[in-house]
């Protein structure tokens, strides 16, 4: 009844504060990887505060708005709900269970790790008689789920991306191939046309697909050879910048 509780009166601060800047309780590592064979991984979280907090995490499917009593995953967390004391560790048990709809096996599928951080109420004489306004805060990172026997290596696959030169209406972008079974995270991109750097958006290439990011300021396609720089963040939440070129 408490997980419910705090879903439904917490759900319009969740939309608002869905960043992890301000958190005290801090989640090791930006991301986790749950490879099939495990069954199960560990998360350790850290109350960085002086005071204590109460904590509920939930996995979701990738709805930034959800709400714990509202998610179906394949996923277990224990424990779902508890407190955290001031400087203190605790590790979150994240197990796999089963999924109505099966999951691929060629390929990544990706969840997203909620932590929410409840404060606790002002207490002590100068709270007496003052109104406060106690913000949740919400972590999310991802949930990479990989299958056993996935070809290749994850840590060599962002150099296997494909860079091809596209216009439409809204502009000039590169369409970028992802030949592999692991989701790639695209954190920063630029290419350079006639001796200037253009600065791309950024985004998560899916598995075995394609995804175009826009280049805003860029006026002319990008030839065939054009140099292209990137960085992409890997399975230890390492930024990692690499090379490439436009393909014709």
């Amino acid at each position: 009844m408490k997980s419910l509780f705090l879903a439904s009166s917490l759900a319009a601060l969740l939309a608002l504060f869905a960043q992890p800047a301000n958190a005290n309780v801090i989640i090791a590592g930006t991301r986790v990887i749950f490879p099939a064979k495990d069954g199960e991984v560990t998360v350790r979280l850290t109350n960085d505060n002086a005071k204590p907090a109460l904590v509920e995490a939930w996995i979701d499917n990738g709805d930034p708005r959800s709400t714990p009593d509202k998610v179906a995953t394949p996923f277990l967390i224990t424990p779902p709900l508890f407190r955290m004391d001031a400087h203190k560790d605790q590790s979150l048990r994240i197990l796999f269970t089963h999924s109505p709809k099966p999951l691929p096996t060629d390929r990544e599928s990706v969840f997203w790790l909620n932590v929410l951080e409840i404060p606790p109420k002002p207490s002590g004489p100068q709270a007496v008689g003052k109104n406060y306004l106690q913000l949740a805060i919400r972590s999310r990172l991802k949930l990479f789920y990989r299958p056993a026997d996935l070809a290749g290596d994850p840590m060599k696959a962002p150099a296997q991306l494909s860079f091809k030169a596209t216009m439409d209406g809204t502009g000039h972008a590169l369409q970028i191939h992802n030949p592999t079974p692991y989701y790639i995270t695209i954190v920063q991109l630029s290419v350079n046309v006639g001796g200037k750097s253009y600065t791309g958006k950024t985004g998560m290439v899916a598995p075995l697909s394609d995804l175009r990011l826009d280049i805003p300021d860029l006026q002319q396609s990008p030839g065939a050879g054009s140099a292209v720089q990137f960085n992409t963040i890997n399975d230890y939440g390492a930024n990692v910048a690499l090379k490439s070129t436009v393909s014709s």
